[in-house]
């Protein structure tokens, strides 16, 4: 198993009921279900576009708990469109980690341990929507079709959604490790 390491540049969270924006907090307590006051905690959800194979509406594995994104990833993103940067709170994002360039790579499975063993599991790649390139295109109201063009620019580049395995404190400023899962030998 490949272990790499990565620091904690934020912790966000997204707490305003009628905003996809996240703001900085200086840490967290992670629960079984997230960040508590989230927008995307707990532990189930109701399913919708992302789940087509349910019903709408129906009530699903909530693995979407925290959102995270590369410092890196974010820098490209912001190349990508010609602009000076991309802020992790205009994605939405719950951690922003620098020192793992890959990170949307990351394979789904793999962990994210942090300093006091609070860990999450890789669910899968973010994929890329018009929602934060709305909020993108607000910021920047000069550029036409700018929402469009986040979406492309952030394909393969819009970091990972994971959920929490073992709940704890993190912090920004924490140096993880991160457990790269082997799908020949894969982490149970």
């Amino acid at each position: 198993m490949k272990t790499l390491e990565a620091v904690v540049e934020a912790v966000l969270i997204g707490d305003h009921p009628e905003s996809f924006i996240t703001r900085r907090l200086e840490e967290a307590t992670l629960e079984f279900g997230g960040i508590p006051g989230d927008r995307h905690f707990g532990m189930t959800i109701a399913s919708n576009s992302r789940q087509p194979m349910y019903p709408k509406g129906t009530e699903i594995l909530n693995r979407r708990q925290i959102s995270i994104l590369s410092a890196e990833e974010c820098l490209l993103i912001a190349e990508k469109l010609s602009l000076e940067n991309i802020l992790p709170e205009w994605l939405g994002a719950n951690l922003l980690l620098s020192g793992y360039a890959e990170l949307t790579q990351l394979p789904m499975g793999s962990r994210i341990l942090f300093p006091n063993g609070t860990g999450l599991i890789c669910m899968g790649e973010n994929q890329p929507c018009v929602l934060p390139g709305k909020v993108i295109q607000n910021i920047h109201g000069s550029r036409p079709k700018l929402a469009a063009q986040f979406v492309s620019a952030a394909f393969k580049r819009r970091g990972i959604v994971c959920a929490v395995e073992r709940p704890g404190k993190i912090q920004q400023g924490d140096r993880v490790k991160i457990l790269v899962n082997d799908f020949s030998n894969p982490m149970q």
